[in-house]
């Protein structure tokens, strides 16, 4: 029942001692890491895989498209800033990561690839790591980048977000066999779920890139502005 669900932590042991190394691991190292990023990532993890989120994610594919955006627009960019990659010397190029990125995020949102990854551990983990870890690279490319190449990186990835929301919003048919029989007991049936993930994706997720882009445009056109006045 959806109240019941709402009251359902994750309790899991493996993932609770693997947290509590984690956060041992940040007073160890705490003069080596930005503190406050690295301590806001672990409390969005502790949102992620142990608050009742994660249980809405096995009901809900809209609610795990919300999970993997964080990881991908959130997650990812707090590690760049916990760990200073942004000023680490990193051998992929900008475009490559792009790329990267943007097929790994495609490629677990396949329907079989999906499915795998809701029904084994395992295949789950590679997924949620992969998807984290090329967009922590990416992001720390973007930052490391001069403002033309780093806006078109950005906005390469909004398309390719859009383009996977608007292939989901307009499918005729459910496509995720892992929520068909999950969604019902809420009013959704399977497709006005993934309705909703494709235009979570296409809308909101994709506005993610385009403000950074619009963020960086203003800051190179005003960096040239002052340049020009002095």
């Amino acid at each position: 029942m959806p109240s019941a669900l709402l009251e359902r932590w994750n309790l899991d042991p493996v993932l609770l001692i693997a947290l509590g190394l984690a956060a041992l691991a940040l007073h160890i190292f705490r003069t080596k890491v930005r503190l406050s990023y690295a301590m806001s990532g672990l409390g969005l993890v502790v949102v992620l895989y142990v608050s009742p989120f994660c249980a809405l994610g096995s009901v809900f594919f809209s609610v795990r498209v919300i999970h993997d955006v964080i990881l991908a627009a959130l997650l990812a960019p707090l590690s760049v800033a916990a760990l200073g990659l942004d000023k680490a010397r990193l051998s992929v190029g900008l475009p490559t990561i792009t790329a990267i990125h943007a097929l790994t995020f495609w490629l677990w949102h396949a329907p079989p690839a999906y499915a795998a990854a809701m029904s084994n551990d395992a295949v789950f983990w590679a997924m949620q790591l992969t998807i984290v870890g090329t967009a922590t690279i990416w992001w720390a490319r973007v930052l490391q980048a001069a403002a033309p190449a780093a806006v078109l990186s950005l906005l390469a990835t909004m398309v390719a977000m859009g383009a996977l929301g608007a292939l989901l919003t307009f499918a005729p048919n459910a496509m995720y066999a892992p929520h068909w029989l999950t969604t019902q007991t809420w009013g959704w049936s399977p497709l006005d779920d993934q309705q909703m993930a494709g235009i979570i994706m296409w809308a909101p997720a994709s506005a993610i890139y385009l403000l950074a882009a619009l963020a960086l445009l203003y800051r190179m056109f005003g960096d040239k502005a002052i340049h020009e006045a002095a």
